[in-house]
């Protein structure tokens, strides 16, 4: 089994920056991707970001590419994402993630979730 547990939300300006960060704990995710998804109220989850734990080979949708940087570091087992430039359409809840690599990167499917964490960007 595996836990992720996130922190790091927050209330920010627009064109301001958060870090959100996912602790991981459980068996090892050497196959696995671990992704950002995020959902904002009334809509169906989004794919922000997604990183390899091997190799460290990253992913994002394009409204966020330039703004934000997914990394993860193998010795703390943790995953962050850096959130810069931020727009008030960022607001959401911002979920951790993790899936075996193709599913998470390509199919956006997910064997384990954290438990949210609210980000909101004021105009």
């Amino acid at each position: 089994q595996v836990q992720l547990v996130e922190s790091g939300g927050g209330l920010v300006q627009a064109g301001g920056s958060l870090r959100l960060s996912c602790a991981v704990s459980g068996r090892t995710l050497s196959t696995y991707a671990m992704a950002y998804v995020r959902q904002a109220p009334g809509k169906e989850r989004q794919f922000v970001a997604a990183v390899r734990w091997s190799g460290g080979d990253t992913y994002y949708t394009d409204s966020v590419k330039g703004r934000f940087t997914i990394s993860r570091d193998n010795v703390k087992n943790t995953v962050d994402l850096q959130m810069n430039s931020l727009k008030p359409e960022d607001t959401a809840v911002y979920y951790c993630a993790a899936g075996r690599a193709y599913y998470a990167i390509y199919r956006y499917e997910y064997d384990y979730w954290g438990q949210g964490t609210q980000v909101t960007v004021s105009s």
